[in-house]
């Protein structure tokens, strides 16, 4: 198949463009003007730049494409607002759709977010079925991409729009060029987390998220969402099981929830006032004072998702930082 694939340089990109082309598909990735591919250069891929928000230059890109998989998005939670993240979240995605439609692509796959599904407790992990409730965070981030999920949707439902949606939770992994998700994993490898908050999340391997994507070419069912997903952690079990894994000292201090929420309230008025990006943010202290548990049992049933283990992610995650010198 010609999968055309937006975000493609990101850690969720770099290992779905691998897969797409270990699985014999021929990629073409669109790079925002001004960037390099990075990590995918040497990949035997087509590469075109352009920018998301330019139609014509993403529909010139896209021509020829049978399979879109539109995993371009902000994915930043600072500044926790801001215009870029609808531009890019929301009208991106309005662009990439009525490309879609232009050229008659068989399947577009839209990469959302599991915010956009209700979360729960290790009792009732959220899925499909479980109402937005990321509004009260004030994340631009969560809500724009939330607001494209409905857009998406309502192409299907009303225009019979080939689309479906997959929705990560919190992927570790290697290529994760920020870091990202892997900050956490270095601060606590050294030593550099204080205490742990008393929520937790659902942490995934990446290259089971990217998998399940490109098992989605040839599976899953158009107007339908999949949380991708694996294992459910309090910060306290993941950052032990980081720690134990390399042998350092885990952060042993629990955080009362009060203290999170002062600390976070007063990290985001010090980075408003100084223009750098807090360790944790109000929006992020309240997030951490949650359980954020999903399960991913429809895109295991579906979309033969593999569900490999936490601490081999964690390790691959690990290896691909000290090759890079982020450690």
């Amino acid at each position: 198949m010609q999968v055309f694939v937006t975000g493609a340089d990101g850690l969720l990109g770099n290992n779905m463009v691998r897969l797409l082309l270990e699985d014999g598909h021929k990629v073409k990735v669109f790079i925002q003007s001004g960037k390099t591919p990075g990590f995918l250069e040497g990949l035997d891929i087509e590469v075109s730049y352009g920018d998301l928000l330019n139609y014509d230059e993403l529909s010139t890109a896209m021509k020829g494409a049978e399979v879109v998989i539109n995993a371009a998005a902000v994915t930043d939670t600072w500044p926790n607002q801001g215009q870029l993240y609808w531009k890019v979240n929301v009208d991106g995605v309005v662009n990439v759709i009525k490309a879609v439609k232009e050229h008659q692509v068989q399947r577009l796959i839209h990469v959302g977010t599991a915010n956009s599904f209700g979360p729960g407790d290790a009792a009732s992990p959220g899925n499909e079925t479980r109402p937005f409730e990321g509004a009260k965070y004030k994340l631009d981030y969560i809500t724009s991409k939330y607001e494209a999920q409905k857009i998406v949707l309502k192409e299907v439902k009303e225009n019979n729009l080939p689309a479906l949606i997959v929705n990560p939770t919190f992927m570790i992994g290697p290529y994760d060029v920020k870091p990202s998700s892997g900050k956490m994993i270095i601060s606590v490898i050294q030593g550099k987390v204080p205490g742990y908050a008393p929520g937790g999340r659902n942490f995934v391997y990446v290259k089971d998220v990217a998998q399940a994507i490109v098992n989605a070419v040839h599976k899953g069912r158009i107007g339908e969402c999949y949380i991708l997903g694996s294992t459910n952690l309090s910060y306290n079990e993941m950052f032990t099981k980081i720690a134990s894994i390399f042998n350092v000292k885990p952060p042993s201090l629990g955080i009362p929830g009060f203290a999170v929420l002062i600390y976070g309230r007063v990290l985001s008025i010090v980075g408003k006032i100084t223009g750098k990006e807090p360790v944790i943010s109000y929006p992020l202290a309240l997030i951490s004072n949650e359980y954020h548990y999903y399960s991913s049992q429809k895109a295991v049933d579906e979309l033969d998702m593999p569900q490999t283990d936490i601490e081999f992610a964690i390790n691959q995650a690990v290896d691909w930082f000290k090759e890079q010198k982020y450690l």
